[in-house]
């Protein structure tokens, strides 16, 4: 099965290079500056893309201070108000269309989560080439509709979907006609354990929703992004920092430049090893084949005389008959003197 998606000029189907993403999300702290640099130390690492988060503390969530509205869910953001959170954290909209143009002189592809029907149509001004559904937004099936209205590749996250969720997102999609879909498989825990994967998820995914699938990892290290990318992962996106030093919201899972890549290097190695549905031997193999066993004379042999495992075995290099012939050989007698050491041919057998 062939599964093709693309985004601006990344074509990425079964065959393609990894489309890596590197997650901006808070890591700016507040600083254009430091955004702008982050999007640079991406494009430096090996990323291919850069992912901006598009909405405000009012157009996410209500600012209320009651219980419902508190993280106390065991997580790095225990004991905050989501508006206070998403108000520390959010991307000012009057940065994007200059990050949006710093990611484009980088040669970045640049595309962003939106979070309501206003965030999509401000993306939709600055022509982003993608719109990345975020997990909690899966749903939402009115703000899917809506996204995939505008006729743009659409990348879901599935980080808190389940079955008939992922079914549910991806109808709505074809329901505006939009059939450009792309799956990111995630574990929706910040940091996520390594034991949550599911990394096999993957190639099923694949399969039962005909789409290319991917990995939204929160884990620390890369060591789960590149077996994700074995178990075909075509896409990788991970959150990217400057430097965890700096803190923020999401600096505890997010990857410094080094790290990243590091990570991408990995991955660029993992995809050179997995390479395609093969039976044929490179030039270099079939050369090697000269020391794969055949039939020698390990004793002298006098014309007339019969071939036994006393005279003949299959040993190292492979100039000879190959073994599989050692039983037709056997009782049958040496047209010509053979010494010890020659590679046994079938010239010399009688018939």
């Amino acid at each position: 099965m062939t599964h093709t998606f693309s985004i601006d000029t990344f074509r990425i189907d079964d065959i393609s290079p990894v489309f890596i993403i590197a997650e901006l999300s808070a890591n700016h702290n507040g600083s254009l500056e430091n955004a702008v640099k982050t999007i640079q130390a991406a494009k430096h690492a090996g990323a291919d893309a850069i992912k901006l988060q598009t909405y405000t503390a009012d157009t996410i969530t209500i600012d209320v201070k009651t219980d419902d509205f508190k993280i106390n869910q065991g997580t790095i953001w225990d004991g905050k108000y989501l508006y206070d959170l998403y108000k520390e954290a959010h991307t000012p909209w009057e940065w994007h269309e200059q990050l949006f143009k710093v990611a484009q002189n980088e040669g970045l592809i640049c595309f962003s989560s939106p979070f309501d029907n206003s965030a999509v149509d401000f993306l939709d001004k600055l022509k982003t080439p993608a719109y990345k559904i975020a997990s909690f937004e899966i749903t939402d099936i009115p703000l899917i509709e809506y996204v995939a209205s505008k006729g743009k590749p659409v990348i879901i996250s599935t980080g808190i979907a389940e079955l008939n969720d992922i079914e549910e997102a991806i109808a709505a999609c074809h329901r505006q006609g939009n059939n450009e879909i792309a799956l990111l498989k995630c574990t929706s825990a910040y940091p996520a354990p390594v034991e949550e994967a599911n990394l096999v998820t993957i190639p099923d995914m694949a399969n039962r929703f005909d789409t290319i699938v991917g990995l939204s990892d929160h884990t620390l290290g890369d060591t789960v992004a590149i077996a994700a990318v074995a178990l075909g992962a075509k896409i990788i996106e991970k959150h990217f920092i400057l430097d965890r030093e700096n803190g923020g919201p999401d600096a505890e899972f997010s990857m410094e430049p080094e790290e990243f890549r590091v990570m991408v290097q990995s991955i660029r190695t993992v995809e050179k090893a997995i390479g395609q549905v093969t039976y044929k031997l490179t030039e270099k193999t079939k050369s090697n084949k000269k020391f794969a066993r055949s039939l020698y004379i390990i004793k002298d042999i006098a014309a007339g005389e019969k071939f036994t495992l006393e005279n003949i075995r299959s040993i190292r290099p492979g100039n000879g008959l190959p073994p599989k012939f050692l039983r037709e050989v056997l009782g049958k007698k040496a047209l010509v003197n053979l010494s010890r050491g020659t590679p046994l041919s079938i010239d010399h057998t009688d018939s």
